[in-house]
Protein backbone atom coordinates (compact mmCIF):
# COMPACT_ATOMS: atom_id res chain seq x y z
CA UNK A 1 0.00 0.00 0.00
CA UNK A 2 1.19 3.57 -1.22
CA UNK A 3 0.95 6.63 1.08
CA UNK A 4 -0.35 8.67 -2.44
CA UNK A 5 -3.48 5.83 -1.82
CA UNK A 6 -5.63 7.85 0.03
CA UNK A 7 -5.75 9.89 -3.62
CA UNK A 8 -4.79 7.46 -6.22
CA UNK A 9 -7.81 5.66 -5.41
CA UNK A 10 -9.84 8.26 -6.85
CA UNK A 11 -8.61 7.73 -10.86
CA UNK A 12 -11.16 5.14 -11.54
CA UNK A 13 -14.14 7.12 -9.54
CA UNK A 14 -13.34 10.18 -11.44
CA UNK A 15 -13.61 8.83 -14.82
CA UNK A 16 -17.36 7.48 -13.62
CA UNK A 17 -18.33 11.24 -11.77
CA UNK A 18 -20.31 13.92 -12.93
CA UNK A 19 -17.74 15.71 -11.16
CA UNK A 20 -20.27 19.14 -10.67
CA UNK A 21 -21.97 21.91 -12.43
CA UNK A 22 -22.66 25.24 -12.43
CA UNK A 23 -26.02 26.39 -10.67
CA UNK A 24 -27.78 29.92 -12.40
CA UNK A 25 -30.70 31.15 -11.10
CA UNK A 26 -32.74 31.88 -14.13
CA UNK A 27 -35.84 31.96 -12.22
CA UNK A 28 -35.49 35.51 -10.19
CA UNK A 29 -35.55 38.92 -11.64
CA UNK A 30 -33.57 40.26 -8.79
CA UNK A 31 -36.27 42.50 -7.68
CA UNK A 32 -36.68 42.31 -3.61
CA UNK A 33 -39.31 39.96 -3.90
CA UNK A 34 -37.05 37.70 -5.89
CA UNK A 35 -33.69 38.48 -5.66
CA UNK A 36 -31.04 36.44 -7.91
CA UNK A 37 -29.14 33.63 -6.33
CA UNK A 38 -25.25 33.94 -7.33
CA UNK A 39 -24.30 31.44 -9.82
CA UNK A 40 -22.40 28.45 -8.13
CA UNK A 41 -20.32 25.43 -8.59
CA UNK A 42 -22.78 22.06 -6.88
CA UNK A 43 -20.28 19.63 -6.62
CA UNK A 44 -20.37 16.03 -6.49
CA UNK A 45 -20.00 13.55 -3.15
CA UNK A 46 -16.62 12.26 -4.58
CA UNK A 47 -15.56 16.11 -4.95
CA UNK A 48 -16.22 16.84 -1.65
CA UNK A 49 -14.59 13.61 -0.07
CA UNK A 50 -11.47 14.43 -2.60
CA UNK A 51 -11.07 17.79 -1.23
CA UNK A 52 -11.48 16.14 2.13
CA UNK A 53 -8.53 13.50 1.42
CA UNK A 54 -6.30 16.03 -0.08
CA UNK A 55 -6.61 18.10 3.12
CA UNK A 56 -6.07 15.36 5.27
CA UNK A 57 -3.05 13.56 3.17
CA UNK A 58 -1.38 17.42 3.80
CA UNK A 59 -2.27 17.57 7.66
CA UNK A 60 -0.47 13.65 7.67
CA UNK A 61 2.62 14.61 5.34
CA UNK A 62 3.61 17.60 6.88
CA UNK A 63 7.14 16.97 6.44
CA UNK A 64 6.12 17.54 2.73
CA UNK A 65 5.53 21.29 3.19
CA UNK A 66 2.15 21.17 0.88
CA UNK A 67 0.87 24.64 2.56
CA UNK A 68 3.85 26.10 0.67
CA UNK A 69 2.08 25.05 -2.47
CA UNK A 70 2.73 28.31 -4.08
CA UNK A 71 6.61 28.11 -3.50
CA UNK A 72 7.26 24.53 -4.61
CA UNK A 73 5.43 25.19 -7.52
CA UNK A 74 7.86 28.32 -8.31
CA UNK A 75 10.71 26.48 -7.36
CA UNK A 76 9.40 24.07 -10.03
CA UNK A 77 9.09 27.05 -12.83
CA UNK A 78 5.80 27.24 -12.43
CA UNK A 79 2.77 29.78 -11.23
CA UNK A 80 0.49 29.22 -9.20
CA UNK A 81 -2.56 30.32 -11.87
CA UNK A 82 -4.76 28.26 -14.06
CA UNK A 83 -3.00 28.14 -17.42
CA UNK A 84 0.49 27.71 -15.85
CA UNK A 85 -0.63 24.48 -13.69
CA UNK A 86 -3.09 22.92 -16.51
CA UNK A 87 -0.40 23.55 -19.32
CA UNK A 88 2.85 21.95 -16.80
CA UNK A 89 4.86 19.38 -18.41
CA UNK A 90 4.16 16.41 -15.24
CA UNK A 91 6.75 13.78 -16.69
CA UNK A 92 9.76 15.29 -14.61
CA UNK A 93 7.71 16.54 -11.56
CA UNK A 94 8.45 14.90 -8.20
CA UNK A 95 5.35 13.98 -5.98
CA UNK A 96 6.13 16.48 -3.64
CA UNK A 97 5.29 19.25 -6.67
CA UNK A 98 2.69 17.01 -8.40
CA UNK A 99 1.23 17.19 -4.65
CA UNK A 100 1.39 20.93 -4.90
CA UNK A 101 -0.47 21.22 -8.09
CA UNK A 102 -3.21 19.35 -6.66
CA UNK A 103 -3.28 21.33 -3.25
CA UNK A 104 -3.31 24.28 -5.15
CA UNK A 105 -6.06 23.77 -7.33
CA UNK A 106 -8.33 22.69 -4.43
CA UNK A 107 -7.12 26.24 -2.85
CA UNK A 108 -7.83 27.98 -5.84
CA UNK A 109 -11.76 27.27 -5.32
CA UNK A 110 -11.62 29.20 -2.53
CA UNK A 111 -10.87 32.41 -4.40
CA UNK A 112 -12.12 31.66 -7.79
CA UNK A 113 -15.56 29.78 -7.97
CA UNK A 114 -15.39 27.32 -10.70
CA UNK A 115 -11.52 27.08 -10.90
CA UNK A 116 -11.25 23.11 -9.24
CA UNK A 117 -14.10 22.44 -11.72
CA UNK A 118 -11.91 23.58 -14.60
CA UNK A 119 -9.08 21.33 -13.12
CA UNK A 120 -11.43 18.46 -13.01
CA UNK A 121 -13.12 18.76 -16.44
CA UNK A 122 -9.86 19.46 -18.38
CA UNK A 123 -8.18 16.05 -17.19
CA UNK A 124 -5.57 17.72 -15.51
CA UNK A 125 -6.64 16.28 -11.80
CA UNK A 126 -6.82 12.65 -13.17
CA UNK A 127 -3.31 13.46 -15.21
CA UNK A 128 -1.79 14.48 -12.01
CA UNK A 129 -2.87 11.80 -9.78
CA UNK A 130 -1.50 9.35 -12.81
CA UNK A 131 1.50 10.93 -12.78
CA UNK A 132 1.43 10.12 -8.40
CA UNK A 133 0.59 6.73 -9.27
CA UNK A 134 3.72 6.34 -11.70
CA UNK A 135 5.62 8.12 -8.66
CA UNK A 136 5.01 5.34 -6.29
Amino acid sequence: MSKFDILTKYIPIIQADSIGEWVIDNENDGTLEHPIQMPFVDYSEMVDNFIDDVYAFEESNKDMELTRYGDILKDNGLEWDSESMKNADISSLNAQCVLALILGAVRAERFCDGALLDFFKSGCILKWLDRLKNIE
